[in-house]
């Protein structure tokens, strides 16, 4: 939420978000080419969103977990463009986008707000697709790890410690690896020492490691 509101605006604020939705392991949220109503905002739990491709495999397209905004894909066509399914049971805020536009209209920190949340978005997903133009499978997985636990530290989480909620086929199809690639470059790390694994409990035990990954290879352009 921005900061500086008053007492109403806040007031007003909260009668906005005041639907709340709860979703199964499993379960959608929305689907692509359902209509845009909303965006919601993950109170608990971590979502994907993927497309279906021609030859039917899932594509996905992005991770989300508390504290981030959902739902921004619908904007511009006014229908969503993907799935979004819960990895584990969640919570959302539903913000209708009707009324979400109309108060920050009238209120401008919520506007500038709202405009910082869209492009902190994108400037994410630019990332992904910078990230995977050019990498090699390390790279890819490392910057991946690195996004995660930096996300996740934002939230007042651990900064060397992460539950990965997506399956190691999830993570392939996010970074365009197959599944095996992304198991070796997990064994590779581990005989490094640069990480520790216990099925889907991640340790970073050497930050510096990850980031050296990527940085040579950003340093290679």
């Amino acid at each position: 939420m921005p900061v500086g509101l008053n007492e109403e605006q806040l007031q007003r604020i909260d009668e906005v978000v005041a639907v709340r939705r709860k979703i199964k392991r499993g379960g959608t949220l929305f689907r692509n080419g359902e209509a845009f109503t909303s965006l919601y905002a993950i109170r608990t739990g971590f979502f994907k969103t993927c497309v279906a491709t021609e030859d039917g495999r899932d594509q996905v397209t992005g991770f989300q977990m508390a504290g981030e905004i959902i739902g921004l894909d619908g904007i511009v066509n006014d229908h969503h463009t993907c799935d979004a399914v819960a990895l584990e049971d969640a919570e959302v805020c539903v913000m209708p986008f009707d009324r979400i536009e109309e108060f920050s209209r009238e209120v401008t920190a919520l506007q500038h707000h709202v405009h910082k949340i869209m492009s902190r978005e994108i400037v994410r997903e630019h990332g992904v697709m910078l990230l995977l133009g050019s990498m090699r499978a390390e790279e890819r997985l490392a910057a991946f790890l690195l996004n995660l636990v930096q996300r996740l530290h934002a939230r007042g989480f651990s900064q060397s410690e992460l539950v990965l909620r997506m399956t190691r086929e999830e993570i392939g199809s996010y970074l365009g690896l197959k599944l095996e690639t992304v198991s070796r470059t997990f064994s590779k790390f581990v005989e490094e020492g640069t990480v520790e694994v216990r099925q889907r409990h991640v340790r970073i035990l050497d930050t510096d490691a990850l980031r050296r990954i990527v940085n040579n290879q950003q340093a290679c352009h």
